[in-house]
């Protein structure tokens, strides 16, 4: 490890050749820290804005928003002779493969970890705070990353949040090694390789996420689905995220008492700014939605009774032994797997292997348990 009192040196890359300068040296030490910074509170369609990376003794920024190929880091994403050590890796692994087409193995996520030897903390500025005494600015937790040029001090703030992930790999896999987790951990970090890239957090397919969706009777929802989706279109235009046009409590209030009106959107609590510049096409809006078809949600297929029973047991099994290790329960098993268990409802090993979202050493260490809690349900068969 470098010494702690000499200052890593640093590079900011947005040229190819800076680039390659940063790709040799993580060949040269077969891991790097990463993460990632996005604008989703600034843009319609968030982008993945900043690379950080760091090695021993050197950290690293990498401007995505320069006019050059990241197809060499992407090339050391996807190497397995190179350990990509993340925080919370879910996110960064789902916009970089959207936005960058990055592909990852080797990937080792000091969150999961933190949650698989059940420490308090989990947040990375807690546990920087708690292991190296390292402090971060809270200022810039909701920046412009997609702001050039950018201040030192947002620099120095992305920086922290890769510097001493290294340093943590190395005490957590000391931890899970005494612990006899390892190949639990590599098990989890292998599925969090495979993590689909982001989906677009707005547009039609999300309107049934609309806070408040469930106060409305047929007739509103109406109004709030042309509501909704005037309010994408504008945001869309202006390239803005869809609450920083009108948040979901007032689209809500609107689709409500459905004026048709300056006044009577002023009745609804808009603001004279607001009214100025959407009122006619509000109205319009609403007396789209006062004629217009109702939408109506395509529902799942229900699951049978004996499968919602298999899934409660497994349920309360999973939950007693988190309980027992002192962990979350979605460390012992995912909902995903509950209910891939439930509807399959495998009664031999062989069967259990059938399962693709148990692993093997979940397989191994959990199949004569879950097996057992399986063929103790009633209506089993």
């Amino acid at each position: 490890m470098p010494n702690e009192a000499t200052a890593p040196t640093f590079l900011f890359a947005t040229t190819p050749q800076e680039l390659a300068t940063i790709c040799a040296a993580i060949k040269e030490h077969g891991e790097v820290a990463v993460d990632s910074e996005f604008n989703a509170l600034y843009a319609y369609q968030e982008r993945v804005c900043l690379i950080q990376l760091a090695v021993p003794g050197a950290e690293y920024v990498v401007d995505p928003l320069a006019d050059f190929d990241l197809a060499p880091l992407g090339a050391l994403m996807a190497d397995p002779a190179v350990q990509k050590v993340f925080h919370a890796a879910q996110q960064d692994v789902a916009g970089l493969k959207r936005d960058l087409d990055f592909e990852f193995s080797n990937l080792f996520d000091t969150m999961w970890a933190a949650r698989i030897l059940g420490w308090e903390h989990l947040g990375l500025a807690a546990i920087l705070k708690e292991k190296f005494d390292a402090h971060s600015d809270k200022r810039f937790q909701r920046f412009n990353w997609g702001k050039r040029p950018l201040p030192n001090k947002a620099l120095a703030y992305a920086r922290l949040d890769v510097r001493y992930l290294l340093r943590l790999r190395d005490l957590q896999a000391q931890e899970l090694r005494v612990a006899g987790r390892e190949e639990e951990a590599a098990e989890i970090m292998a599925h969090l390789t495979q993590t689909p890239q982001s989906s677009p957090a707005y547009g039609p397919a999300s309107f049934w996420r609309v806070k408040g969706m469930h106060e409305l009777v047929d007739r509103e929802r109406a109004v709030l689905w042309e509501l909704y989706n005037w309010r994408d279109q504008v945001a869309m235009r202006r390239d803005r995220p869809p609450f920083k046009v009108l948040n979901d409590r007032t689209l809500i209030r609107l689709a409500k008492l459905r004026p048709r009106s300056s006044r009577g959107l002023r009745q609804a609590g808009l603001k004279s700014h607001h009214i100025s510049r959407y009122g006619k096409s509000l109205c319009a809006a609403v007396a789209r939605g006062e004629h217009g078809s109702i939408p109506r949600r395509r529902r799942r297929p229900r699951h049978s009774e004996a499968a919602m029973a298999r899934y409660e047991a497994l349920r309360s099994w999973r939950l007693q032994t988190a309980t027992a290790r002192g962990v979350a329960s979605d460390v012992i098993c995912s909902n995903a797997a509950l209910w891939a268990l439930a509807e399959d409802n495998p009664r031999t090993p062989a069967a259990l292997e059938k399962i693709k979202e148990l692993g093997p050493w979940r397989r191994r260490t959990y199949g004569e348990e879950i097996l057992q809690v399986l063929q103790s349900v009633s209506g089993y068969r």
